[in-house]
């Protein structure tokens, strides 16, 4: 899929059409109309921001292209950042059981001591949960979750499943 933006003095005008559009309406690719290779939207990295959801055009290496206006973030933005994760981690309920993760500020997230385990299917489907224990600062199999019309939370301290009363 061939694509082309028509040009008017060195600037895009419109948006970028297909090549076979172009030969169906005008017989030929006009010399005004130029090579336009499109660009997928990046995902920013922890630490970058996508400043608009639309790319602007512009002519890169001889080349129409998207051009995305990405940016790393200044200091003060990571250190915002950042500060709202831990924020928020601590303040979940029962924030104390995951007091030995800490902040890992490459990946800007909370991390455990020792990474989790792999999910188990068949523990799944015994509706067994492998959670984070802080009395014991590991990964840890709860007691099956109840199964019936109610709804259930789990108790970190108790290591149960406690029903939710509305």
């Amino acid at each position: 899929m061939n694509l082309y933006i028509e040009t008017e003095n060195g600037v895009a005008k419109n948006h970028p059409a297909l090549e076979s559009n172009l030969l169906e309406a005008l017989g030929a690719i006009p010399e005004h109309w130029e090579v336009f290779v499109r660009v997928e939207r990046p995902v920013p990295t922890v630490y970058q921001i996508l400043e608009s959801s639309e790319p602007v055009y512009a002519k890169v290496d001889g080349v129409w292209t998207d051009v995305w206006p990405l940016r790393e973030m200044t200091a003060e933005e990571k250190t915002v950042k950042q500060q709202v994760v831990i924020d928020t981690f601590n303040a979940r309920e029962q924030s104390e059981n995951w007091s030995a993760w800490t902040f890992d500020e490459t990946l800007c997230a909370m991390v455990p001591p020792t990474p989790r385990p792999n999910i188990d299917q068949v523990k799944l489907e015994a509706n067994i949960r492998t959670f984070w224990c802080g009395a014991e600062n590991n990964w840890k199999d709860t007691p099956p979750r109840p199964v019936d019309d109610n709804q259930y939370k789990f108790d970190f301290f108790t290591w149960q499943w406690v029903q939710i009363v509305n």
